[in-house]
């Protein structure tokens, strides 16, 4: 039987049959095993698991990080580290003798807002998932009480009001077993506490936020 070659047309079907067959089978398949629903099951199934500890994990950050003990112990340490270096210096209690009511009660703002800010946005820590007092954060009366106690205390074990404010008198309310309590000496010393709790608090917030 004599061979016949194929014509132009029937080549060029054939090529374009051949090239195109591939694609086709292979985007049918593609297409089959994205659209096929008996997959699907399985495979959410498998991921179950997966997605149940994801959801677990993001529901215990807020745990983790919620207010303890340990926090006010780490904050103690940041505001100490930086109360010392200023309880000692003089130029605080020369600035504290000069300022006024209105001053003190600044920097007073001061510190709620340095405080707040390193604690809840600079952090970006939920204040309402912590526990509270009267609408304010444990966390947050905590770091301000640590900020000021962090000053006060050591001025008193460092005697820096009896250092620095020698020259100072005023109403003694209270002198008992060589203490003697100043009324003039105590308003300077709240004041120069107050200007050291503006750097304190930034210590006791840092180590909060860090550790």
């Amino acid at each position: 039987m004599p061979l016949s070659r194929p014509s132009a047309a029937q080549a060029s079907n054939s090529s374009r049959t051949l090239i195109l067959e591939p694609y086709s089978v292979g985007t049918k398949s593609v297409r089959s095993a994205t659209t096929d629903n008996s997959i699907s099951p399985s495979l959410g199934a498998a991921a179950a698991p997966f997605n149940y500890r994801r959801r677990h994990d993001r529901s215990m950050v807020g745990v983790r990080r919620r207010f303890a003990l340990a926090d006010t112990a780490q904050q103690i340490v940041g505001g100490f580290l930086l109360a010392g270096p200023f309880v000692v210096t003089e130029e605080v209690w020369v600035l504290a003798r000069s300022m006024s009511l209105l001053q003190a009660i600044l920097t007073v703002v001061i510190v709620l807002a340095v405080g707040y800010g390193a604690l809840y946005k600079a952090d970006n820590r939920d204040p309402d998932r912590e526990r509270e007092v009267g609408g304010v954060p444990v966390r947050f009366i905590s770091l301000i009480s640590v900020a000021y106690l962090s000053v006060f205390i050591l001025a008193i074990a460092f005697d820096a009001p009896g250092t620095f404010l020698s020259d100072v008198s005023g109403r003694i309310i209270f002198d008992a077993m060589g203490i003697k309590l100043d009324l003039a000496v105590l308003a300077i010393t709240l004041k120069a506490t107050s200007v050291g709790a503006v750097f304190s608090v930034i210590g006791a917030a840092t180590a909060d936020s860090l550790f």
